[in-house]
């Protein structure tokens, strides 16, 4: 089974960046759905981002509104990392991000990071 932990979290000014990694060990994450959730205090966790296939090389893209424009998504299959590169950071973005994975034969979030601390001030 994969494993993900998540990196790159912190501390950053409104209009900063930030680029979070989730790097996987085990099975390669080419045989994978990937996504970025995150959740905010007293809020359900929500679905950032996402990057799914159907087993072959092609990968569809899938951004929620709040995410679209600024964020970026990114796979290393050969280095089993997932990218999730954040720019023009907005308090609301404040959250914990979680790397997650699915097969992609199935619809649930079976794999789950840590997570990582994502905060902006303004």
């Amino acid at each position: 089974q994969v494993q993900l932990v998540e990196s790159g979290g912190g501390l950053v000014q409104a209009g900063g960046s930030l680029r979070l990694s989730c790097a996987a060990s085990g099975p390669s994450i080419g045989s994978y759905a990937m996504a970025w959730f995150r959740q905010a205090p007293g809020k359900e966790r929500e679905l950032v981002a996402s990057n799914t296939g159907s087993g072959g090389t092609t990968y569809y893209t899938y951004y929620a509104d709040s995410a679209k424009g600024r964020f970026t998504i990114s796979r290393d299959n050969a280095k089993n990392t997932f990218v999730l590169q954040m720019n023009s950071l907005k308090p609301e973005d404040t959250a914990v991000y979680y790397c997650a994975a699915r097969f992609l034969s199935v619809q649930t979030w079976t794999f789950w990071g840590q997570g990582t601390q994502v905060t902006v001030s303004s």
